[in-house]
């Protein structure tokens, strides 16, 4: 899923928890954050391609994989906040509805798979969640103005 996508589900996520402060920050950095390793593989991106775009180029790491969770975990109950796992489950889960290849378990394995929905488009899958997204934007507008 593209950074705008991630963007609405996380602040969709903030809003309708109602979170401040850390919770925040922390929510935007799972939800959002994790994508920082696209900077880290940028270089090795021109190098390797150039400046023309390449669908399908590898631009994860393990940050935005489920091996993740051997330190997100343990994270959580350190900071006594589930917020981190359930924003980083967010994002994996858009990430895995997309066609493109990913390493669940990197680097301790090499196996792929391309996630799940792989028959119906990136762009319609992208489409209907940011209707769904601005759907639920609207029911919590909607919610908040009658209460």
């Amino acid at each position: 899923m593209t950074v705008f996508t991630h963007f609405l589900a996380t602040t969709l996520g903030v809003q309708a928890m109602g979170l401040e402060g850390r919770d925040k920050v922390l929510a935007y950095a799972f939800g959002m954050g994790v994508d920082i390793d696209h900077v880290v593989k940028a270089p090795f991106y021109l190098r390797a391609v150039g400046l023309r775009d390449k669908r399908g180029y590898y631009w994860r790491s393990s940050l935005q994989e489920p091996v993740a969770l051997l330190w997100i975990v343990p994270l959580c109950l350190f900071l006594g906040s589930v917020v981190p796992l359930l924003f980083f489950a967010i994002h994996v889960a858009m990430d895995y509805s997309v066609r493109f290849e990913k390493m669940p378990f990197y680097p301790y394995s090499t196996w792929v798979t391309r996630g799940w929905l792989v028959t119906v488009s990136d762009r319609l899958k992208e489409g209907t969640l940011f209707a769904l997204l601005l759907a639920g934007y609207a029911a919590l507008y909607w919610y908040r103005r009658r209460v």
